[in-house]
């Protein structure tokens, strides 16, 4: 068995934990002070959504890894992963530890460009792969809209 099918899903669940960890830093105690549109989701809904979208990325990076060429366009996919991960896992960071609405709408949208880029960038290679990424974006831009309206919400009180 190749290393990329223990490596990739390990670095997929350090993004997930990570995120969840940084998340458990105030989704109990800020968040709940939040004013909320009445159309956001549960949290338990929000992480079942999260886990199948990890398990999509995941599988997506693995299909690129064993069908890709490793040439630059390869290592310029694969550093916009890693760029990804960073975003995703940041979001979590400016949201929920740090308090910052702003912030984290700023790297929303930097973390759905991320996406889209990939989503462009792997559809060359191997259109399935391209494929498992659009519930991705279509989450992240859901998400992104989810908060950019509780920034406006809370930045009025």
């Amino acid at each position: 068995m190749r290393p990329n099918y223990f490596i990739i899903p390990l670095i997929v669940i350090g993004v997930s934990t990570l995120g969840s960890w940084f998340t458990g830093q105030g989704v109990d105690t800020w968040y709940q002070t939040l004013n909320l549109p009445g159309w956001t989701p549960p949290g338990s809904f929000i992480g079942l959504v999260w886990t199948i979208l990890y398990v999509l990325i995941a599988i997506s990076a693995l299909v690129l890894w064993n069908r890709a060429r490793r040439g630059r366009r390869f290592w310029l996919i694969i550093g916009v992963f890693l760029l990804n991960a960073f975003l995703n896992a940041f979001w979590s960071y400016l949201f929920f530890t740090r308090n910052s609405l702003f912030l984290a709408f700023l790297d929303i949208i930097a973390l759905e460009a991320s996406i889209i880029v990939l989503i462009i960038l792997i559809w060359k290679v191997s259109r399935s792969a391209s494929a498992l990424l659009w519930p991705y974006a279509l989450w992240v831009a859901f998400a992104g809209y989810l908060n950019y309206i509780i920034w406006q919400l809370n930045s009025l009180t």
